[in-house]
């Protein structure tokens, strides 16, 4: 007979990997505590010991991991700090859809808000002017083309077949409405 292996301990980082699992599989309404003890092979209130406010700390940390964006921007000059920022913030979004709608209702919290700072210290470095205004927009901007991008791809629609929240111009569509942003952040005055 086969030697049992150890079970894996339960963490917090292994309890968000599962939820993200079954929220970008399933959907974040199918996220229970019971499915997610379920995937992970415990009682559900065994998460809880990692998580003590339960589901609502869980939806926390969710938002928390796909918007605790980490850039170090190889660019001196700020539309290029810019860009390195939106464009790993569209594509963690995009790698879990199944909880945009926490990263755009959830208040940034931990690790986001010290990568918010992060960012506009960035921008402040690269010689921007506002960078904590620059942020809100870039920040508005992204989190409604990846909105608009999983719409239109129909990800969202529980009865569709789509695996990838991804459209074919979505590139593309991001990469000019950036365009047009850090154009308006260039003028005087920032937009």
């Amino acid at each position: 007979m086969p030697a049992k292996r150890p079970p894996v301990p339960l963490s917090r980082e292994r309890i968000i990997d599962a939820a993200l699992h079954i929220a970008d599989g399933q959907g974040l309404r199918r996220l229970t505590m019971r499915r997610l003890g379920d995937a992970l092979q415990v009682e559900a209130m065994a998460i809880y010991h990692h998580l003590p406010r339960g589901k609502e700390a869980l939806m926390d940390a969710l938002a928390e991991h796909v918007t605790a964006i980490q850039v170090e921007p190889s660019g001196r000059d700020w539309p290029e700090v810019a860009r390195a920022w939106a464009r790993a913030g569209r594509a963690a979004l995009l790698e879990h859809p199944g909880v945009l709608a926490l990263a755009l209702t959830k208040p940034p919290k931990g690790m986001a808000l010290a990568a918010i700072a992060r960012q506009v210290e960035h921008l402040r470095e690269a010689g921007l002017p506002d960078p904590a205004g620059a942020v809100r927009t870039l920040r508005a901007y992204m989190f409604g083309s990846v909105a608009v991008e999983v719409q239109r791809s129909g990800w969202a629609d529980p009865d569709a077949t789509v695996e990838h929240a991804r459209v074919e111009s979505g590139d593309e569509d991001f990469e000019r409405g950036l365009d047009a942003v850090l154009a308006g952040l260039a003028r005087p005055g920032g937009m």
